[in-house]
């Protein structure tokens, strides 16, 4: 059985001007192969409106799942709610039940539930909420499209709240093996290898150091067995 597939959507001028840099992409990439969905594209995008909603038609229409991050906390520049309601062509207002998640979070630090505040309890319709147990304010799914907060530790506590509704295959395999030898002397042997064995991934990754040039090869499956297999053969081939 194929695994479902995923595309990522990273929302935010402070990424793409280098302000910021995404950890959110990492800690997902691994949340996935483990719940066996394959994680197969990013995207980053700026705050623009019509550049969310077209990446967010695409991606949806292609890949079984989509992941955002970033956008939808209560300043001007959080549109993302609005931009995933437009792309599904959704009206999105208030919703009472996330109003009185903000109401009882701020009642209870004895802060006011103010106007900005309240634009992170709009909701498109239709959609489901996602629990953030770190800061309240939700996120929510809609369609096949996860919406959650840029900040790391909201983003990595909403995944866990949303993988286990999720319905995943074969979780991803990898064995590794470090090779001191330079790429372009290693690179005829490990592609025989590589189209030996068309149902695993083999990757090289170089390194160097200290005037020393190797790689890790890489060989990635969702068969143990066969893995295994393969890792004994690419140990005699650069024995």
């Amino acid at each position: 059985m194929t695994n479902p597939t995923a595309a990522m959507l990273v929302i935010g001028d402070e990424i793409l001007s280098g302000r910021t840099r995404d950890a959110n992409m990492h800690h997902l990439a691994g949340q996935l192969t483990e719940a066996g969905i394959d994680l197969t594209e990013v995207r980053i995008v700026s705050d623009d409106a019509p550049a969310i909603i077209a990446a967010v038609q695409a991606l949806s229409a292609s890949y079984s799942h989509v992941f955002t991050s970033g956008g939808i906390g209560p300043t001007h520049d959080d549109i993302t709610a609005d931009c995933i309601a437009a792309a599904f062509d959704t009206p999105i207002d208030i919703r009472d039940d996330a109003r009185a998640l903000l109401q009882a979070h701020y009642d209870r630090s004895g802060q006011e539930l103010n106007t900005a505040r309240l634009r992170m309890a709009r909701i498109p319709d239709g959609a489901t909420m996602i629990d953030n147990p770190v800061s309240t304010a939700p996120g929510f799914t809609l369609g096949n499209v996860h919406v959650m907060a840029g900040v790391p530790s909201v983003f990595q506590a909403m995944i866990a709240s949303v993988l286990p509704t999720l319905s995943g295959g074969a979780p991803l395999l990898s064995r590794s093996l470090r090779v001191v030898r330079g790429e372009g002397d290693i690179a005829g042997p490990l592609g025989e290898f590589a189209a030996r064995h068309p149902n695993l991934s083999v990757g090289s990754y170089p390194f160097q150091k200290d005037g020393i040039y190797g790689a890790n090869l890489v060989v990635r499956g969702q068969d143990a067995a066969a893995l295994d297999a393969a890792m004994a053969e690419l140990g005699t081939v650069f024995a």
